[in-house]
C-alpha cells in the first residue's frame, strides 16, 4: 500500500475547519438577533476556525485519490479537530470550563446527549442552538455531510465514508458513493423539516421546534430544558418524538431503497423488524413491571415505558420520567437497550441490531463447525449472505466493545464512582445514550463527575460513535510509517 500523504490529510482538514466556521454562522446570527453576549464568543470561534482552515489549505495539497490510511486518518482527526473547534463558544463565552466545554461538544457531535450544564436557563439561545446543531452535524456524520456538500474531493472518498459509517454493511443502496451521500443528506433534511413542522403544530416555538428536531432526528437527546421532554407534559409531543426516534433508528439506506423499489422494502427489512420487536417486548415488560411494582395505572405505565424504551434503544436519551426510581427489573431492561442500540446506517448508537442478529446466528454455526471442522460457515440476513470476513469483524468488534466497557467501568470505580453507576456510564457513553443511573441518571447531569472520569467519557463517546477501530488505528505506530502497509 502506498505511503500516506500528510498534505492531503491536512488539506481536507482545512476544508472541514472552514465548514465548522460556516456552521457556527447560524448561532452567531441568532446571537446578533437576540442581542446576546455570545456574539463575541462565536466571532472568536469563527475566526479561529477560518484561520486554521486557511492555513491548512495553504500548506496542504488537494487530493486526486485517497488511500485507506488517508481516509481513516482524515475521519479520525476531523472528529477530534471539530470537537476542539466546537468547544470555543462554550469556553470563550465563559459558560463552561475547558474540559466541560470539550465534554459538551463531544457529547453533541457524537449524539450522546450527556450534559455538564446544570441549568440550561442560564445559557443564551445561540448556545442552545449550537448544542442542537452539533447533534445534527454529527448525527448523519461530519464526513457524510462533507462529501454531500463537497463531492469533488478526488477518488477514494469511500474510505472516509467507510471509516465513519456505523455497523457492518454488505451492500450499498446506490453504486456511487457521492450519489449515496447526497441521497442520505436529502432524507436527513426531509425528516428534520417534517419533525420541525410537526413540533410547531404541537405548540413549540420555531427555535424550540428546530432544536428538538435536530436532537430527535440525530438521536442525540440534548434539550434546551432542564427536565427534557417532561417539560411539555404533552402526550402528543411525546408520541411524535417516539415516531421520529424510531424512524431515525432505522438504516437511512433503507429509505433510499424504498424510494426506488417501494415501501415494502421497509416492511421486509429484517433488522428494522427486529428493532421494533425488541422495542415492543421491552416496553410491554416494563409496563407490567411498573404496574405491579410501582402501582401505576396502565396508561401511565405504558406511556413512560414506551417513551423511555424508544429513547434509550435509539440512544437518544430524552427523558419524560425519572427512570432511576423505577424497579430494578425495568432499569435492567433499559441498561440492555442502551447496549443494543439502533440499526446499522442510522443515526442511533449502541452495538447495533444487525450485529446482534449475526452473532445469534453465528453461535450455532460455530458449535456445528466443532463437530464438522471442514464446514463452511454461511450466515444470511434479510436475503443477503454475509461472508466470514464480516462475521469475524463483528466478533472482533464485540470483543473490543465489551473490553472497553469493562476498562471504563474499572476506571470510574477507581475514580470514586459507585459500581452500578459506573457500569451505567460505561454502557451509556460507548452507546452514545447520554443518561445513565444513580449520580448520572435521568434527572442528573455529569457536572459533578471527577475530571479523570469526564476525560474517559469523552474518549468513550468518540470511540462509540466511530466504532473504536477508526480511532485505535491512530495509535498503531506502523499506521504513520511510509512502509509496512
Amino acid at each position: 500500500m502506498s505511503a500516506m500523504d500528510s498534505k492531503i490529510v491536512i488539506f481536507i482538514l482545512g476544508k472541514l475547519a472552514c465548514a465548522a466556521a460556516l456552521g457556527q454562522c447560524f448561532p452567531l446570527a441568532v446571537a446578533v438577533l437576540y442581542d446576546e453576549n455570545s456574539v463575541l464568543a462565536f466571532t472568536v470561534s469563527i475566526i479561529i476556525s477560518v484561520t486554521l482552515g486557511q492555513y491548512f489549505l495553504y500548506i496542504g495539497r488537494k487530493p486526486e485519490n485517497l488511500s485507506v490510511r488517508e481516509g481513516t486518518a482524515i475521519t479520525a482527526l476531523s472528529w477530534i479537530m471539530i470537537s476542539f473547534l466546537g468547544l470555543v463558544p462554550y469556553w470563550v463565552g465563559g459558560y463552561l470550563s475547558f474540559l466541560d466545554s470539550l465534554f459538551e461538544c463531544i457529547s453533541g457531535f457524537t449524539g450522546a446527549g450527556a450534559t455538564v450544564v446544570a441549568d440550561t436557563g442560564l445559557l443564551p439561545q445561540s448556545i442552545l442552538l449550537w448544542r442542537a446543531l452539533t447533534h445534527w452535524f454529527g448525527g448523519l456524520g461530519i464526513i457524510v455531510i462533507f462529501i454531500a456538500l463537497f463531492p469533488s474531493m478526488g477518488r477514494g472518498i469511500v474510505h472516509m465514508f467507510n471509516a465513519e459509517s456505523t455497523g457492518p454493511t454488505n451492500d450499498r443502496a446506490m453504486p456511487r458513493i457521492v450519489e449515496t451521500t447526497k441521497a442520505l443528506f436529502a432524507v436527513y433534511i426531509a425528516l428534520t423539516t417534517a419533525a420541525t413542522v410537526i413540533f410547531m403544530l404541537c405548540g413549540m416555538s420555531f427555535l424550540i421546534a428546530v432544536e428538538h428536531a435536530f436532537s430527535t432526528i440525530a438521536t442525540g437527546g440534548l434539550s434546551p430544558f432542564n427536565d427534557s421532554i417532561a417539560h411539555f407534559e404533552s402526550p402528543a409531543i411525546e408520541g411524535w418524538i417516539i415516531f421520529f426516534m424510531i424512524i431515525s433508528s432505522a438504516n437511512f439506506g433503507m429509505y433510499i431503497a424504498a424510494w426506488k423499489m417501494g415501501w415494502r422494502v421497509i416492511v421486509r427489512d429484517t433488522e428494522f423488524r427486529t428493532f421494533l420487536a425488541i422495542l415492543v417486548a421491552a416496553a410491554l415488560a416494563m409496563t407490567v413491571d411498573l404496574v405491579l411494582q410501582n402501582g401505576w395505572s396502565l396508561p401511565m405505565a405504558a406511556r413512560h415505558a414506551f417513551f423511555q424504551s424508544t429513547s434509550l434503544l435509539s440512544s437518544t436519551g430524552f427523558v419524560t420520567n425519572d427512570f432511576d426510581v423505577w424497579p430494578t427489573f425495568s432499569k435492567s431492561i433499559l441498561l440492555v437497550l442502551m447496549f443494543v442500540g439502533g440499526c446499522a446506517g442510522s443515526t442511533a448508537g449502541g452495538f447495533k441490531i444487525i450485529r446482534i442478529i449475526l452473532l445469534f446466528k453465528l453461535v450455532p454455526k460455530v458449535v456445528a463447525k466443532k463437530i464438522h471442522p471442514h464446514m463452511v460457515i454461511h450466515v444470511s440476513s434479510n436475503g443477503d449472505e454475509y461472508p466470514e470476513e464480516i462475521l469475524r469483524s463483528v466478533s472482533r468488534y464485540f470483543f473490543v466493545y465489551i473490553m472497553f466497557q469493562v476498562l471504563w467501568t474499572l476506571i470510574f470505580v477507581f475514580d470514586g464512582i459507585p459500581i452500578f453507576d459506573a457500569i451505567g456510564v460505561a454502557v451509556s457513553s460507548m452507546g452514545d445514550c447520554g443518561p445513565a443511573f444513580g449520580l448520572f441518571g435521568a434527572t442528573s447531569t455529569y457536572a459533578a463527575m471527577p475530571p479523570l472520569s469526564k476525560s474517559v467519557v469523552c474518549i468513550s463517546m468518540l470511540m462509540g460513535r466511530l466504532e473504536s477501530f477508526t480511532l485505535l488505528a491512530l495509535l498503531i505506530p506502523s499506521f504513520w510509517h511510509k512502509n509496512n502497509w
